[in-house]
């Protein structure tokens, strides 16, 4: 098939190498911009499908989840891969929806670059923040393409703003729209000063390259001016150009442009519509020609385990082997992990090993993805993306890598759930299947965290939110067999202090013949929100041996994981050692321990412990007539109104509301907006209950 920059002159040709033709990307969006749409067509223009499915159909390839496909969303992020003009793409498509953020967030880590997808009539949506953040906080290089340009109400350039008003990088447009609604034809390249057109009776696979229709000359004169100035201040060599009079050249604009990409300076935007198939090839050619390549971004950093010193690993086959699990899934009972290799090469067959538990594991084989789909290869090397089985105790986080040259990479931090919910197995048969089942999902998703309450002999899950937890309770009936009666959703809340207060702890007991004796004395102070807990030991070694140090931590972790009022954990306190005392020959770590952890519940009791719950920001997008219902209900609920953002004809509303207020809340939106508003929710802080 040939390529859209086959047709015009000024494309750099790829190099040789492997690597510098390899692109990592993600395609990241709030739910329902179109990414899964976006990513079906650079399956199907890429010759990888020979038919294009509809999200709305349940027929998407990447959405291949029976959960994914009823409700027409994506669920768990899928890995494929593609080739456009002589390079490898590795694709990972990810969630759209809050509750799943933590897929996104674990799949930007081990991504090299992002394309990130935005609707053109909701602009900047609140989960495209997030997201977008989300690959800021991992320096991920990112181009953006506005979609639905053929919707009522596309706003091009308003959306243009709303990305410069709302990030750090630049938005670049290097494309303007041709026509809008239901006029939108194609768009206008500003770099070539070329129109493209797409033909709908080859399902966009045809596209003509013309002159500029002579109405807009004037108007795409400008923004290619304006997008030679926003180059010029990135780049010495395009302002001596501009500077001179000189004309600035294809090439010359294409290399700026990549180097302030990959450099997170600007970033590249495009448009068009998916679903219509228009716009999708220059997307392609963006991944490869702005997007970086493995070679293109620093070597990844961790630390050897052995020697504790900083280590780094370039990306060549030739180093030693450094990849990260970021992804396990259950297959047909099977489990696979999902691989980024970093350095080296794996073979199946190969015994590697974990530096994050210490053990040696093999590889049984290696497969490339594509959804649910495998293809079983024999190597693997830097720069890929792969999937592996037989790596039995490894989980998400953890380090894959040669024995003798071990190295530990940052681990993948999780967020911590926000909502619980409890459930029963129907039968005995079924408590035995719910067992294994729960065990398999935890694995899969380090979100959920279930425990057991002995009193009411209930399962107890929690997860992110209402619908996390609607999946995961269908996957246990569907996936696994395991049919439970389930309760109502509750709020998890925690517990902290609110004054500082001194207290001693005493342990001192004769257990199976042997006296234990422990003596600290502790300083509980309350911290600011979100700012977690801390432990300082001050005391000197003459007052407690330094031996006995860790028991008194462990002590204190112990006591702040159950708090004093419902026996929630204690946040965002600052415990301090500050004295105590030492027995010869009866001081012992158990008996620190105790003591520690009984001053700590002491102390909280006398340090006016109070409740906090979740405080969630919720964004509601709804037509203006509906505008006051919504506030309205909002300020019912305990909300705090944070900002009004008129869009045209919608605004977003955002708010602060506390969680317990938010349970049924969509089904209470679409009553009062005849299901014209959407809204999303995430966790924002805990705050006073």
């Amino acid at each position: 098939m040939q390529g859209y920059r086959d047709s015009l002159s000024g494309w750099p040709m790829a190099t040789k190498k492997k690597l510098s033709r390899t692109r990592n990307i993600g395609v990241v969006a709030h739910i329902d911009a179109g990414k899964t749409t976006v990513t079906e067509r650079i399956l199907f223009y890429t010759g990888i499908l020979y038919k294009m499915g509809e999200v709305h159909d349940g027929e998407a390839a990447m959405d291949w989840m029976p959960q994914e496909q009823e409700r027409g969303i994506t669920i768990s992020s899928a890995v494929t891969a593609c080739t456009w003009e002589n390079h490898d793409i590795q694709i990972i498509d990810t969630p759209g929806h809050v509750d799943f953020t933590m897929e996104v967030e674990r799949c930007l880590r081990v991504l090299d670059g992002t394309l990130v997808v935005f609707c053109a009539v909701g602009g900047v949506e609140p989960q495209s923040e997030t997201v977008w953040h989300q690959a800021d906080k991992y320096g991920v290089p990112k181009i953006a393409f506005i979609n639905k340009m053929d919707r009522v109400g596309a706003d091009y350039f308003g959306t243009v703003k709303m990305m410069g008003e709302r990030f750090n990088s630049i938005p670049l447009p290097i494309q303007i729209p041709l026509g809008e609604e239901d006029q939108f034809r194609g768009i206008i390249d500003l770099i070539r000063q070329k129109a493209v057109t797409w033909d709908d009776s080859t399902l966009g696979s045809s596209y003509s390259v013309s002159d500029i229709p002579s109405d807009v000359l004037s108007q795409v004169k400008e923004h290619r001016e304006k997008l030679i100035e926003s180059l010029a201040e990135m780049d010495d060599h395009i302002a001596e150009n501009y500077l001179e009079g000189t004309v600035v050249s294809e090439k010359e604009m294409i290399r700026a442009i990549r180097q302030a990409t990959i450099s997170l300076k600007a970033v590249p935007v495009m448009c068009g519509s998916a679903l219509r198939n228009k716009g999708i090839q220059p997307i392609l050619d963006s991944i490869v020609n702005f997007l970086p390549s493995p070679d293109d971004i620093p070597p990844v950093r961790g630390f050897n385990p052995v020697t504790k010193k900083k280590e780094v690993r370039h990306s060549r086959e030739d180093e030693p082997l450094a990849a990260l699990a970021f992804k396990i899934r259950q297959d047909e009972g099977r489990k696979l992990t999902y691989l980024r290799v970093y350095s080296g090469l794996i073979k199946v067959g190969d015994a590697v090993y974990n530096a994050s538990i210490g053990k040696r594991e093999k590889i049984a084989r290696l497969l490339k993805m594509h959804a649910n789909k495998r293809e079983r290869i024999e190597r693997c090397g830097a720069g890929d993306i792969v999937a592996v089985l037989g790596l039995k105790d490894t989980t998400t986080g953890n380090t894959i890598c040669d024995e003798s040259h071990p190295i530990l990479l940052e681990p993948i931090e999780f967020y911590k759930p926000v909502i619980s919910q409890a459930i029963e197995a129907k039968t005995p048969a079924d408590q035995e299947k719910l067992t294994v089942a729960l065990a398999k999902l935890i694995e899969e998703d380090p979100t959920i965290e279930v425990k057991y309450n002995d009193e009411t002999a209930q399962t107890v899950i929690s997860g992110m939110g209402e619908l996390h937890l609607e999946i995961v309770i269908d996957r246990l009936k569907r996936d696994f067999s395991a049919h439970v009666n389930v309760g109502k959703p509750r709020v998890v809340y925690r517990e902290t202090i609110q004054k500082k207060v001194e207290i001693e702890g005493v342990f001192e007991k004769e257990l199976g013949e042997k006296k234990h004796f422990g003596h600290v004395r502790l300083l509980l102070e309350p911290r600011g929100r979100g700012e977690g807990n801390e432990i300082v030991i001050q005391t000197a070694d003459a007052a407690i041996p330094e031996e006995f140090h860790t028991s008194i931590h462990e002590g204190i972790e112990e006591a702040t994981l159950s708090g004093v009022i419902k026996g929630y954990p204690i946040v965002d306190i600052r415990v301090t050692v500050t004295g105590g005392s030492f027995k010869e020959g009866e001081s012992t770590t158990l008996g620190y321990k105790i003591a520690a952890s009984s001053a700590v519940r002491n102390g909280c009791l006398q340090a006016d412990p109070i409740l906090l719950e979740p405080i969630m920001m919720v964004d509601v997008i709804v037509p203006g007539e509906f505008m006051g219902e919504v506030i309205g209900d909002i300020n019912a609920r305990g909300g705090e109104i944070q900002a009004i953002t008129p869009k045209g004809t919608i605004s977003e509303i955002r708010g602060k509301v506390p969680l317990r207020e938010m349970f049924g809340y969509s089904t209470d939106l679409r009553s009062a907006t005849q299901g014209r508003a959407t809204f999303s929710m995430r966790f924002f802080e805990y705050g006073k209950s």
